[in-house]
């Protein structure tokens, strides 16, 4: 297992549609587990392949307390619940919204509150390649769709008001270039 570089705006490849896995592999399962070790040690609760450069529909999500979080009292037990979602398509979504303040691996230390459904559908492969079909709701639902528009090229910033999202686009793009010189 490795810690693999997260890509960060305004990496064109954020910007991109994934395509579908085919096949899952001893790759792909090698794959997501450096995604995971990436995650945890980032810290974040998701991760969607092309913010590891992988063009790929993969993602893994983790948003149960773990013991760098701020809600796990000293001595509670540290809770994991680890998923790997291979090709998710989101089948149905509420009309009901909640609003959550998001962040982003690729645009760090950058939070914003995002409109979304609070009740989704999914349907994605597990690393068994097994179909799976369920139902989530509140920050669950919030990081699956978080985490499907990363396949899809969209960011949390493409949700705010466009003043906004040149402003932070522009911060980003100052600091490549500076990184760059």
């Amino acid at each position: 297992m490795a810690i693999r570089p997260i890509l960060y705006i305004p990496d064109p490849r954020l910007k991109q549609v994934t395509a579908p896995v085919t096949e899952i592999t001893d790759e792909t399962r090698a794959l997501v587990k450096d995604m995971f070790e990436t995650m945890y040690d980032a810290p974040g609760i998701g991760l969607a392949a092309p913010q590891i450069g992988v063009m790929q529909r993969i993602v893994v999500i983790d948003c149960a307390k773990r013991a760098d979080d701020a809600e796990v009292a000293e001595g509670e037990e540290e809770i994991s619940d680890p998923i790997t979602l291979i090709n998710p398509e989101i089948t149905w979504v509420s009309e009901e919204t909640r609003v959550y303040e998001e962040g982003c691996l690729s645009i760090p230390e950058y939070y914003e509150e995002v409109e979304r459904p609070d009740r989704i559908r999914i349907r994605y492969m597990n690393l068994e390649g097994e179909t799976i079909e369920r139902e989530a709701d509140g920050l669950l639902a919030t990081c699956m769709q978080h985490e499907v528009d990363h396949l899809n090229g969209k960011l949390f910033i493409d949700y705010l008001s466009r003043l906004k999202r040149e402003r932070i686009t522009k911060k980003f793009e100052k600091a490549a270039r500076r990184a760059a010189e």
